[in-house]
C-alpha cells in the first residue's frame, strides 16, 4: 500500500493552509482563527455566534442588519426599535424602498 499524504484543508477566507492547532470550525469549514471574523463589523466569531449566507459570514448582529426584515418595529422587540440598517459599518445594501409613490389628488396642489 502506498504512502498517501493527508489532505491539506484550506482556509476559505485567506486560501491558505489550516492546521490543527489553528483550526475554527464554523459554518461547515475549517477557518484560522483570525479569519473567523464577522463580514461587516470584523469582530471575532465562534461557533455559537456565527450566521451564514452565500459563503461569507457574520455575527447574529450584522447578519439581522444586512438580511433581516426592515423598518419601523422590526429587530429587537417594542423595547428597542431600531432603523440601524448597518450602514455605518459598510453595509450599503438593504436601503428602505418603501416610500409612498403616488399622485396627490387633484385640486390639493
Amino acid at each position: 500500500m502506498p504512502f498517501k499524504p493527508p489532505e491539506i484543508v484550506r482556509c476559505p477566507k485567506c486560501s491558505k493552509a489550516v492546521y490543527a492547532a489553528e483550526e475554527v470550525l464554523g459554518a461547515g469549514q475549517k477557518w484560522h482563527k483570525m479569519c473567523f471574523t464577522c463580514g461587516l463589523c470584523k469582530k471575532m466569531l465562534e461557533s455559537t455566534t456565527v450566521a451564514e449566507h452565500d459563503g461569507q459570514v457574520y455575527c447574529k448582529q450584522c447578519y439581522g442588519r444586512k438580511f433581516g426584515p426592515k423598518g419601523y418595529g422590526f429587530g429587537g422587540g417594542a423595547g428597542c426599535l431600531s432603523m440601524d440598517s448597518g450602514e455605518h459599518l459598510g453595509n450599503k445594501e438593504g436601503g428602505m424602498n418603501n416610500k409612498p409613490n403616488y399622485q396627490a389628488p387633484p385640486g390639493t396642489q
